[in-house]
């Protein structure tokens, strides 16, 4: 009933692409999205290496036959050989994050390779269209990780009105009311982080699901506005000593040296005290681990059920 050009730019069912999160989309994660009928994601994140994403792809392969993605994260040093990678490989779908992809879309294009480019604003969205984006994940500042500084609800319908390709909302995304929510404000799909991150799929540490399950409408902070770099994490002690170097005018020696390894840690090791638990503001409406294809089964329902209440009659 929900399907729309997305599903059949990216040969999938669902217009529901999941996030690419460092350290938590891996080849798992994001064959199990694909089974389920979404867009699975790998990410690369800052740490990964190319021989790594070529393994972690490997698997995905062994894990699905449908489409899945790989995340990039352009401020990694080997994003040439990550572009490799994925050409080599076959991967046809590519999202980018934490800049501009231009110099990329060429070869990745020639390749038949979809790139999905993840942009914060208008200007962002209007440019990497006219370098050849094939559609844009638009995210607010609600979501989790690294943020821009406009909402998703203000931020989609403007770069619906700038652009022709399809767009993709993100941020504050976790049932079936937001994706509704995001088809009304002209996106042509979801992209989730955060609630996939609570899903049985996920390896991430128990200690981070917990977190996650725990957390209410107020439990997310933004740090790191003073380096130009916000993140936005569930509220802990790093969180709080963070804002106070901050508040002391702290160099960003210093900063980075509190972050370093805080996401790892958190990941891997379930340190969700001094490690970076990265959540959207959505993260309070989480209160049950699911498998994914229930995640998405339950929100396609969902939307089902919340468009014919305002319908006012039965559709589909």
């Amino acid at each position: 009933m929900f399907r729309t050009g997305l599903c059949d730019l990216l040969g999938i069912e669902y217009p529901i692409l999941q996030g690419g999160m460092a350290w938590l989309s891996d080849a798992y994660l994001a064959a199990a999205v694909s089974e389920a009928g979404g867009l699975g994601v790998i990410a690369t994140g800052h740490l990964m290496d190319p021989d790594t994403l070529r393994r972690e792809i490997e698997t995905a392969k062994g894990l699905t036959t449908k489409p899945f993605g790989v995340n990039i994260m352009l401020m990694n040093p080997s994003v040439p050989e990550f572009v490799d990678v994925v050409i080599e490989e076959g991967v046809k779908v590519v999202t980018t994050g934490a800049g501009n992809p231009g110099r990329y879309l060429p070869k990745l294009r020639e390749a038949g390779v979809r790139v999905i480019p993840v942009v914060p604003s208008v200007a962002l969205a209007k440019r990497v269209e006219k370098e050849g984006a094939n559609a844009l994940v638009v995210e607010g500042t609600e979501a989790g990780g690294h943020i821009g500084e406009l909402t998703t609800m203000a931020l989609v319908p403007q770069v619906v009105d700038a652009v022709s390709i399809p767009v993709i909302a993100a941020g504050g995304i976790a049932d079936g009311r937001g994706f509704l929510a995001a088809l009304a404000l002209g996106a042509q799909g979801v992209q989730m982080g955060t609630r996939f991150a609570a899903s049985t799929e996920c390896r991430v540490h128990e200690n981070w699901k917990k977190a996650y399950l725990e957390a209410g409408d107020r439990s997310t902070v933004v740090t790191g506005r003073s380096t130009g770099h916000p993140v936005r994490i569930i509220k802990n002690k790093l969180a709080r000593e963070f804002a106070k170097l901050e508040s002391q005018g702290a160099s960003l020696e210093e900063l980075d040296m509190l972050g370093t390894g805080a996401l790892r840690r958190a990941a891997l090791e379930g340190d969700v005290v001094m490690g970076s638990v990265m959540a959207g503001q959505i993260v309070g409406l989480i209160r049950e681990v699911k498998p994914v294809k229930d995640i998405i089964c339950d929100i396609m329902a969902e939307a089902q059920r919340e468009l014919e209440r305002l319908l006012g009659f039965k559709v589909g």
